[in-house]
């Protein structure tokens, strides 16, 4: 099952659950003869706890969203510097360290590529950290024989910052927020619920524009908070922020 339809069957859930409590709690106010005094404090102090925790949550995905799409650019920047600098190496070992930086472009283009098929992402990653020390051997060697004191001061840095992105960038990609944070989430969200259809039972009858609105507006925030939190798997991409590389590719003549 596709994280996308996974994600939309929560949503759907949660969006039942919640026009469910909302109903619940319409009639126990209803049976009781109305909302207690004061009750109005503690549907504040949900309805409070709830607004904070998704103004966090949504904060730290869109945050982390912009930091995948920066480190894109960076590891493409990064990749371009590198292959330029091949040519402070002899003429003799360039051909062999461009076709190299090739097929380690390809590489790290289809470890994104291949998602959700998160093994077989898995399976490209390894094949380009293989391709990384191929490469880095390819350029030690060459900088070991006819090559000026400045090509290995320039080259071999620049080779040393491409690695590391790519752990970077694997880090930022496994980084979310706690399973816990989305499963209180949605416990504050049938909370609400219950108590929003209590505090309505003094209409004296049932309000369905409310009840959807407000259900469907809570569903569909957590569905974009989710999509936020995985962009490779569901309809809110980084594919297009991929061209930066798809271009140093292109330029790799």
């Amino acid at each position: 099952m596709s994280f996308v339809l996974k994600a939309l069957l929560f949503d759907f859930g949660l969006f039942l659950g919640m026009l469910l409590l909302l109903e619940i709690g319409r009639r126990i106010a209803e049976n009781r003869g109305g909302a207690p005094s004061g009750a109005g404090v503690v549907d504040g102090a949900v309805f409070g706890l709830l607004g904070l925790l998704i103004a966090f949550t949504f904060s730290a995905a869109a945050s982390r969203f912009d930091t995948r799409r920066h480190l894109v650019v960076e590891e493409a920047n990064a990749i371009g510097t590198a292959y330029l600098r091949l040519d402070l190496l002899p003429e003799s070992a360039r051909p062999a360290l461009r076709e190299s930086f090739r097929r380690y472009a390809d590489s790290r283009l289809a470890v994104y590529r291949k998602l959700p098929d998160v093994q077989a992402a898995r399976e490209e990653l390894a094949r380009s950290t293989s391709l990384q020390g191929e490469i880095w051997a390819q350029a030690v060697a060459a900088c070991r024989t006819d090559a000026p004191p400045s090509a290995a001061m320039l080259l071999l840095p620049a080779l040393n910052e491409m690695i590391d992105i790519t752990t970077v960038r694997t880090v930022a990609a496994l980084t979310h927020s706690p399973v816990i944070i989305f499963a209180i989430l949605a416990a504050l969200a049938l909370a609400s619920s219950l108590l929003a259809g209590h505090g309505m039972a003094g209409s004296g009858r049932r309000s369905w524009l409310h009840m959807l609105v407000f259900a469907a507006t809570m569903s569909m925030t957590l569905y974009v908070i989710l999509d936020l939190e995985f962009p490779r798997l569901g309809l809110i991409r980084l594919d297009t922020f991929d061209r930066v590389l798809v271009e140093v590719r292109e330029s790799m003549k």
